[in-house]
């Protein structure tokens, strides 16, 4: 990387990354409030008339996913919501006319998605040790799969970003698509619990990968292969990296 690119990427980055320290009120406080819920009912009430999933109380096993799940709603919640207000207040057009080459600006908005899911993942974590003492299968497993996830999903909000015309269509992908696929993404329970078939039908959902690697680093047990999912992780980011730096390059969503 030129000093030059190094110096818009460290520009933006410190952009995104101020913007929600500034506001933690609004971008850190709200989800681990939410995720402090789902411990107490599903964790406390509920999960203490449940039996044990693998060897670990179900406090222990839904724990990994609802650290995840935070991960990859905040991740995608900020690049997008951050990306499209810079098109609404029409500062994108300075950006796009600047010096700064396309990836480097994309690196530097999905900045800010990262950081923010991994605070609020670790926030959660710290939560989380509340109410169930979490193992650390392998540090690495674990770290690993948060830092991807974050990363597909802060591309995957950017795209969205670009292609939103209002503020409505930046909550259509969250509501409609992310969280329906999260909820059946494993994080209240194992897929091994599940008919042949639903297993089966289960597989085709993306974020399973994802829960199931992430739980994998805490606990040690997995559903799926977790080299599988870090293999998917990989795709999915080279993947959605070339998409937007094509419609960067286009001006697609970008220029009137």
């Amino acid at each position: 990387m030129r000093r030059d690119d190094l110096i818009c990427f460290y520009t933006i980055a410190r952009r995104e990354t101020t913007r929600i320290f500034r506001i933690w009120v609004q971008t850190l406080v709200p989800p681990v409030i939410t995720m402090t819920l789902y411990f107490i009912i599903f964790g406390s009430f509920i999960g203490s008339q449940l039996a044990d999933i693998k060897g670990y109380s179900y406090m222990a096993f839904i724990a990994p996913g609802l650290i995840m799940m935070s991960i990859i709603t905040n991740s995608y919640t900020n690049t997008v919501s951050s990306f499209f207000s810079t098109k609404f207040q029409r500062n994108i057009e300075e950006l796009l006319v600047s010096p700064a080459p396309d990836w480097v600006i994309i690196l530097g908005y999905i900045s800010g998605g990262v950081v923010r899911g991994l605070s609020v993942g670790f926030l959660v974590s710290l939560v989380s040790l509340f109410f169930v003492r979490l193992p650390l299968f392998s540090i690495a497993y674990t770290v690993l799969f948060a830092f991807l996830t974050s990363v597909v999903f802060a591309l995957a909000g950017m795209i969205n970003g670009i292609f939103a015309k209002k503020f409505d269509d930046i909550s259509i992908i969250p509501t409609f698509v992310i969280t329906p696929l999260t909820y059946l993404g494993g994080v209240f329970y194992s897929i091994s619990l599940l008919p042949a078939f639903w297993q089966t039908v289960s597989k085709a959902n993306p974020i399973i990968y994802m829960i199931d690697g992430f739980r994998y680093g805490f606990l040690g047990a997995s559903d799926i292969s977790v080299v599988a999912g870090l293999g998917m992780l990989v795709l999915f980011s080279v993947v959605l990296f070339s998409v937007n730096l094509y419609l960067l390059k286009k001006g697609i969503g970008t220029r009137t």
